[in-house]
């Protein structure tokens, strides 16, 4: 079997490395991806051969619309010889859109519901997976029939980290607190809040802290540089997260993936997002994995990170991450959504 991945955003990665991995042993895998945020760096971690198709369009609605459909036929181009089988993807709007032109069957995952992106996705998609947590009514609004939609266990993150968690080093000792700090999603259509408000915070963290900043690629590494001091550094390129996990006393994200890592795995998170929280968010503060402070101030952090501690992961949700990874494995190579537990 042929397997297409279309992974064209930083977290996508390490969504899927293991599964990618395992899958290798008995089919042949296709890997594209586009120039975004430290997608190629950490292809490039993970040892995975890839073939960059298309650009990304920058944060304009209208930039990004002009954009898609030529993404859409430069991926249609490149992959009709390949005769691929079956095109796995999260949120890559244009890996169902081109599966449906290559006459094949697609699985498309995606965990944000105000991702407009989801609606051509959600039409064209043979399987729409989400997880537990997402309101079901939010995506049938968007276009999903209700029989492709397969909702599984858990969220995305503890699909990946139920093994990551074996392979991270013990937490180093003392010292100053550790606080990593990762940006708002700049170019992100869904992302409607503020933008550029981290630098006061930051610098009233570093007198307290020692802060590493995790920019969004490229440009959002060369706005923070002006930062740098002895207590604050700007983190260039890919990071693993075995590298950021025993070192990290706080974390405080602007939305996205790893602010959600950061509170599975059990490191003291605070989302300072800006714009309207995914329901995923809002089941990982209900079980007080993390807070949301969008107005935070250090006195506010600093009185968190002394009330918290670092917490043990949340094995619940590595568990129910395990068995939605055995689901999306069954259902890339047979068709059928069943798990290992079933």
């Amino acid at each position: 079997m042929k397997i297409w991945f279309d992974l064209s955003n930083s977290p996508h990665i390490n969504l899927f490395a293991t599964l990618i991995h395992d899958l290798q042993k008995h089919h042949e895998v296709v890997i594209t991806c586009r120039p975004l945020a430290n997608t190629i760096d950490l292809l490039d971690l993970h040892g995975f051969e890839y073939k960059i198709v298309g650009i990304h369009y920058g944060n304009k609605i209208s930039s990004k619309l002009f954009g898609y459909p030529i993404r859409i036929w430069q991926l249609y181009k490149y992959l009709k010889p390949l005769k691929i089988d079956v095109a796995v993807s999260q949120s890559s709007f244009h890996s169902p859109v081109v599966a449906k032109m290559l006459g094949i069957r697609s699985i498309y995952m995606n965990d944000n519901e105000h991702a407009l992106g989801n609606v051509p996705s959600f039409l064209c998609a043979t399987h729409v997976l989400v997880p537990e947590f997402l309101s079901l009514s939010k995506v049938i609004r968007q276009g999903a029939l209700p029989g492709k939609i397969i909702k599984y266990p858990g969220i995305k993150e503890g699909i990946y980290l139920a093994d990551f968690m074996s392979k991270i080093r013990s937490v180093l000792p003392g010292g100053r607190p550790q606080v990593y700090i990762r940006p708002e999603p700049w170019t992100a259509q869904y992302y409607k809040g503020a933008v550029n408000f981290l630098e006061p915070l930051i610098v009233d963290l570093s007198e307290r802290c020692a802060v590493v900043i995790l920019p969004r690629g490229n440009a959002q590494a060369e706005r923070y540089k002006s930062l740098q001091s002895d207590h604050v550094k700007v983190l260039e390129g890919a990071l693993n997260l075995g590298d950021i996990v025993p070192n990290c006393d706080l974390f405080i994200g602007a939305g996205g993936t790893m602010t959600r890592e950061m509170a599975v795995v059990g490191v003291p998170t605070i989302s300072i997002y800006q714009s309207e929280l995914l329901d995923v968010d809002k089941h990982l503060i209900a079980e007080q994995a993390m807070i949301h402070e969008p107005a935070l101030t250090v006195g506010r952090a600093m009185e968190y990170l002394a009330g918290c501690g670092r917490r043990t992961a949340n094995q619940q949700l590595l568990d129910k991450g395990r068995k939605a990874y055995a689901g999306i494995k069954n259902l890339i190579v047979t068709g059928n959504w069943i798990t290992d537990h079933d």
